[in-house]
C-alpha cells in the first residue's frame, strides 16, 4: 500500500473506527481470495466502485458479506489487497464472498454525495436513495458473482453502520442479516448533536464531510482545519462564538454551513434521520446492533435502532452492548479498558467468536431454524459480567425515583421548598476532562475520574448513601428537572457517578495521578439545551427567574452500584470544549452569537427534581 494511503487509513481509524484492526496473524488474504473491482450502474445511470474480495477456492458456494462506506475501500488496484477483511477475523480465514463499496459521491464512486441521504419511501421512476442503492448493488452481485449461494449480509460501524441500517430499507429479498455497529440514527442526536447542542469535538469532522467532489478520486481531496495547539481548551475558548471558527473555512465545507444554517431539529435533519422509517417498514432480515455502552460519538443509534425494529417488527432483532468506545469490539485488544477502569481480558474477541461469527453464519450459511443467541446481550459495568436478557429494557424491572434534595442529597423524598443554586460563567465553563490535548471525539473521558467536577462551584453535586446492598440499573434513564436561570437560555448537564469505596486498589491502568480510592466513575452523561424543552422543532426562551420542567433521557445503562458504592449525580451547564458554550442570552441561531450575547447566569434546581431508572428488582 501507498504511504499516503496508509496516513489516510490511520488517521480516519482514529476518528471513526471504520477499518477493523484484528490481532497480528499469519493469514494472506491474497493467497486465499482473489480480489476484483467493478463499477456497479444503479438505475439512474451512476456508476459505485466496487471491490469484491472471493476465496480461491471454488469448490463451494459462498454467501456475501458486504459493507457500504464514506470512507473508501482503500487500497484501489487489484493488485493492492486489504491485510484484513471482512468483520472479523475468523469470518475472514472460514470463507466469505467480502465486497466493499463507496457510496455514491465518494472516492471512487461517481455521482453526488449527499450526507445521511433521506429516505424516499415511495420512489418514482428513478428516484434514488441509499436504499435503492443498496438493492441495485445486491441485485447485480447476486447475477454476476460466481460461487455466491445467493444470501447477502451487510455491516459497519459508524457511519457505515447507517448504511448497513439503512440497507433494511432496500427490501431486496438475498439479504437475509444485517449487523449494524453503532449506526447513526439521527444526525441531530449522534455525532454532531446531542439534544440540539452541537458537539464542538465534531467540528473538524465536518471537513470530512463537507468537501465535494466532481469526479472519482483516489486520493483525499478535503483537508482538515489546522490548529496552532494541543490544548484544546484554550483552541475553543479563543474561538468562541462559533462564528470565529469560520476562519478557518474556504467556503467550499458544505456541511458546516448546513450546521449553521439549521440550529433546529428542522426538516433538514427531520429527514435525514432513519430511526422513523425502521418503524414502519417490514424488516425482514435478521439484525444483530452491535453498541458500546462507553460510545461518546453513537449510543443513540444502536439503541433506537434495535427499539424501532423491535416496535412494529416480528423478524430476529437482537441487541449486543459491550463495555466499549467506538468500535473497541472489532479490535483485539487482550484487557479492555475505558480510561482508567479495566472491564476484563479477551471481551472482544469473545463477542467476534461467540456472536458476530455465529449470527452471521446461522443466517448466511446454515438451514437451521434455530439460534443459541439471547435477544440482548448487555454487559455490567458494575459487576464487569455479562448479563442476557430476553427484552430491551429488561421486563422484570420497576421505576425507581431519587430526588435532587437539600445538602447534596440524593433521596427518595421530595422536598419542593428545597432549591439549590449555582453561578454559570461562560468565561469559565465546566471542562469535560482534566487531560490536555487535541483530536477529534475522545474516549476515555466516558469513565473518567469526576472529582475535579465535583469540587468546583457550579458543578451540583447529589449522592446517596452507602449502599448496604448492590443496586442495579439495567434500562432507561430520566432526568425530571425543575429548573429556573436569571437569564434567557441555559443547557443542562447531568451525570451519572459511581462512587467508589475509600478501600478500592488500583490497578495498572489507573493515570499515575489518580487513585482508585474514592474514585467517582462516569457512568453516562447527557447535555440538553434548555430552548428545546417544548420540541426539538420549536425552540423557546427562558423567563427569567420562572420555574420550569426539562427533561432529559439519558442512554440506557446496565450497571449495578456495589454494595459500599454510593450513586450521585451531578448537574451542571456546561461540558466544554465536547459541547460549545451556551451564551445564556437567547438568540435564535446560536452559530450567529455575539460576543456580547455570552453573559454569567445564575441558574436554580429545585427538590421537586428527580432522577427516574428503571431498577432491576
Amino acid at each position: 500500500m501507498r504511504n499516503v494511503n496508509k496516513r489516510i487509513l490511520v488517521s480516519l481509524l482514529c476518528v471513526f473506527s471504520f477499518v477493523q484492526v484484528y490481532a497480528q496473524t499469519t493469514f494472506d488474504v491474497k493467497k486465499h481470495y482473489d480480489k476484483k473491482e467493478v463499477n456497479i450502474e444503479m438505475r439512474d445511470g451512476i456508476k459505485l466502485h466496487t471491490t469484491i474480495y472471493s476465496p480461491k477456492d471454488k469448490s463451494q458456494e459462498y454467501p456475501i458479506i458486504m459493507q457500504r462506506t464514506p470512507y473508501s475501500s482503500l487500497p484501489y488496484g487489484e493488485d493492492n489487497f486489504r491485510r484484513r477483511i471482512g468483520p472479523n477475523e475468523q469470518l475472514m480465514k472460514e470463507g466469505n464472498i467480502i465486497v466493499y463499496q463507496d457510496v455514491r459521491g465518494r472516492w471512487m464512486s461517481e455521482g453526488v454525495y449527499d450526507n445521511m441521504r433521506a429516505y424516499i419511501p415511495n420512489k418514482k421512476g428513478n428516484e434514488i436513495d441509499e436504499a435503492s442503492d443498496t438493492y441495485d448493488t445486491i441485485e447485480w452481485l447476486i447475477n454476476n458473482v460466481e460461487n455466491t449461494n445467493k444470501k447477502v449480509g451487510v455491516w459497519g460501524i459508524s457511519y457505515p453502520g447507517f448504511y448497513a441500517s439503512y440497507a433494511l430499507l432496500s427490501e431486496h429479498p438475498a439479504l437475509k442479516a444485517a449487523s449494524p455497529q453503532a449506526p447513526i440514527g439521527d444526525f441531530y442526536f449522534d455525532d454532531f448533536h446531542h439534544n440540539g447542542a452541537f458537539l464542538l469535538s465534531y467540528w473538524r469532522a465536518s471537513y470530512l464531510f463537507g468537501a465535494m467532489k466532481d469526479e472519482p478520486k483516489d486520493k483525499p481531496w478535503y483537508k482538515l482545519p489546522k490548529v496552532n495547539t494541543q490544548d484544546q481548551y484554550q483552541f475553543f475558548m479563543e474561538h468562541m462564538p462559533l462564528s470565529k471558527l469560520d476562519v478557518h473555512d474556504d467556503g467550499q465545507n458544505v456541511f458546516w454551513n448546513q450546521i449553521k444554517e439549521h440550529p433546529n431539529y428542522d426538516e433538514f435533519w427531520q429527514k435525514r434521520g432513519l430511526i422513523q422509517h425502521l418503524e414502519k417498514v417490514d424488516i425482514k432480515p435478521a439484525v444483530m446492533t452491535v453498541g458500546g455502552l462507553f460510545d461518546a460519538e453513537d449510543l443513540y443509534g444502536p439503541f433506537n435502532t434495535y427499539k424501532a425494529i423491535e416496535k412494529n417488527n416480528d423478524n430476529f432483532n437482537m441487541l449486543v452492548f459491550g463495555p466499549w468506545s467506538h468500535g473497541d469490539w472489532a479490535r483485539k485488544s487482550k484487557r479492555q479498558v475505558i480510561g482508567n477502569i479495566h472491564f476484563g481480558d479477551d471481551l472482544s474477541e469473545e463477542y467476534q467468536n461467540n456472536y458476530e461469527t455465529v449470527f452471521f453464519n446461522h443466517f448466511l450459511k446454515s438451514n437451521s431454524e434455530n439460534i443459541d443467541l439471547a435477544e440482548a446481550h448487555i454487559f455490567n459495568t458494575g459487576t464487569k459480567k455479562w448479563n442476557d436478557f430476553d427484552a430491551w429494557p429488561p421486563k422484570n424491572v420497576s421505576k425507581k425515583s431519587f430526588y435532587l434534595g437539600a445538602n447534596q442529597k440524593l433521596t427518595p423524598q421530595k422536598n419542593e421548598k428545597s432549591e439549590v443554586k449555582f453561578v454559570s460563567d461562560p468565561q469559565k465553563p465546566v471542562p469535560y476532562s482534566e487531560d490536555i490535548k487535541f483530536g477529534f471525539t475522545p474516549r476515555k473521558f466516558m469513565t473518567d475520574d469526576q472529582r475535579f467536577a465535583a469540587r468546583r462551584p457550579d458543578v451540583l453535586v447529589f449522592e446517596t448513601e452507602v449502599f448496604d446492598e448492590d443496586f442495579t440499573i439495567s434500562g432507561e434513564v430520566l432526568a425530571d428537572l425543575k429548573v429556573a436561570t436569571t437569564g434567557t437560555a441555559a443547557d443542562w448537564i447531568v451525570k451519572i457517578v459511581d462512587v467508589f469505596p475509600s478501600d478500592t486498589e488500583n490497578t495498572k491502568d489507573v493515570q499515575d495521578h489518580l487513585k482508585l480510592s474514592n474514585y467517582h466513575m462516569m457512568v453516562r452523561s447527557e447535555v440538553f439545551r434548555g430552548r428545546y424543552r417544548d420540541g426539538f422543532d420549536r425552540p423557546k426562551a427562558f423567563k427569567p427567574n420562572k420555574k420550569e420542567t426539562v427533561k432529559i433521557t439519558l442512554q440506557d445503562i446496565n450497571h449495578t452500584f456495589k454494595k459500599g458504592h454510593k450513586l450521585q449525580v451531578q448537574v451542571q451547564s456546561s461540558f466544554f470544549p465536547y459541547i460549545d458554550m451556551n451564551p445564556q442570552t437567547y438568540v435564535d441561531n446560536i452559530f450567529e452569537a455575539k460576543k456580547e450575547d455570552f453573559k454569567k447566569q445564575t441558574h436554580t434546581i429545585f427538590g421537586d427534581s428527580k432522577i427516574i431508572f428503571d431498577f432491576a428488582e
